[in-house]
């Protein structure tokens, strides 16, 4: 394969606004359109790769229009250079751009779309190819207990097996809330999420009060602020459940950190935190360091959570799996990607790259 087919031609970016099916309210703000960036990467070869920038400004500081911002610096950079040096324009672009995840992580996404495409190789195939599908739980967002309930219900009809339930707004009406939850879905396990909406005494009492009630949690998600080291260490050490730390780790040397001083035994990778690479980097230090891993995401279409499914099935090792976003959209403006089954995602039928594509839009496949 010569230089010059797998040169970067042009790099596109445009908004990629998407309406929920209803308000998603969680402990730091409510969401209630998508808001992210479509960027399209095509190669001289023909290979065109896919990617999602998607921001979510209380966690990662990034929205729709700094991301159009940074791309509108970055993209130049890349136009002429070698696909296949993937992971040098990474470092590049995390050296010029290290607070902008999200736009970085979209880049990446294309990038590799493309150089998968390129080697007619699937993303899971190329990530290692420990496994070809993963299993989701479902979220349910703070909403009143009754609405809880219909909600879990609905999913575990479905088959989902583990539903993930977003807390925070109080030990009282959080305790009601996962309650109505266990009532509705009794065979379901549950995890919950509070997006740092706890202070370390009040995580660890909501907790007791669900024991006393017969309720055993699965996971606990990043309970408290992410600066609270000890806070985090504390529930850790107190909660009797698995605490995993999202807003808090969004590198490799947060990571470490985790594993080092015992805040937390799960690290919640996002690729909107952290791009790709330094996804792999994560995962690596986590494996090293005896933490086990989660994969989730921001409020991201079929696309970006498609990738995400790639990269957990492709490094494997991952236990707790988030990627249930696509299924609060009104619309799904895509074509391809996963097949799903309840919480099962399956991508052992993707040919190449991703497998998922703009709807009406080329798939990027080469021609043989």
């Amino acid at each position: 394969m010569s230089l010059s087919s797998t040169r970067i031609r042009s790099v596109e970016f445009e908004p990629l606004n998407v309406p929920l099916l209803e308000p998603f309210v969680i402990a730091i703000g409510r969401l209630d359109q998508v808001r992210n960036v479509l960027l399209t990467i095509t190669l001289e070869n023909g290979a065109i790769g896919y990617g999602e920038a998607a921001p979510l400004e209380p966690i990662n500081g990034e929205n729709q229009a700094t991301v159009l911002a940074t791309l509108k610096t970055l993209a130049p950079l890349l136009v002429g250079r070698d696909a296949l040096e993937w992971r040098k324009l990474s470092a590049e672009l995390y050296g010029l751009f290290s607070a902008q995840s999200a736009a970085r992580a979209g880049l990446e996404m294309a990038l590799l779309d493309a150089v998968t495409k390129t080697m007619r190789v699937p993303l899971y195939q190329f990530f290692g190819g420990v496994a070809s599908s993963v299993e989701t739980d479902i979220s349910i967002p703070i909403v009143e207990p009754e609405r809880a309930r219909e909600l879990a219900a609905g999913i575990a009809a479905e088959g989902v097996r583990v539903i993930k339930l977003k807390v925070g707004s109080g030990i009282a009406s959080d305790l009601a809330r996962t309650v109505a939850v266990q009532e509705g879905a009794p065979d379901c396990q549950i995890t919950l999420d509070a997006n740092q909406g706890y202070s370390a005494p009040d995580a660890v009492e909501l907790l007791r009060e669900l024991f006393g009630r017969g309720i055993r949690i699965r996971m606990f998600e990043q309970p408290v602020p992410k600066h609270d080291h000890l806070g985090m260490k504390f529930v850790t050490e107190q909660g009797g459940v698995p605490v995993a730390a999202d807003e808090m780790v969004f590198c490799a040397a947060d990571a470490l950190r985790v594993a080092a001083t015992g805040n937390a035994n799960v690290v919640n990778i996002k690729l909107m935190k952290s791009g790709l690479v330094e996804g792999m980097e994560i995962a690596a230090v986590c494996r090293a360091g005896h933490i086990r891993l989660m994969i989730g995401g921001m409020i991201e279409t079929k696309l970006a959570m498609c990738c995400s499914a790639h990269f957990a099935a492709g490094n494997g090792g991952f236990d707790f799996i988030d990627l249930d976003t696509p299924l609060l959209l009104a619309e799904d403006p895509f074509e391809g990607g996963y097949h799903r089954q309840g919480g099962l995602y399956t991508l052992a039928h993707i040919e190449a790259g991703i497998g998922c594509w703009p709807t009406g839009r080329s798939p990027g496949y080469l021609k043989l």
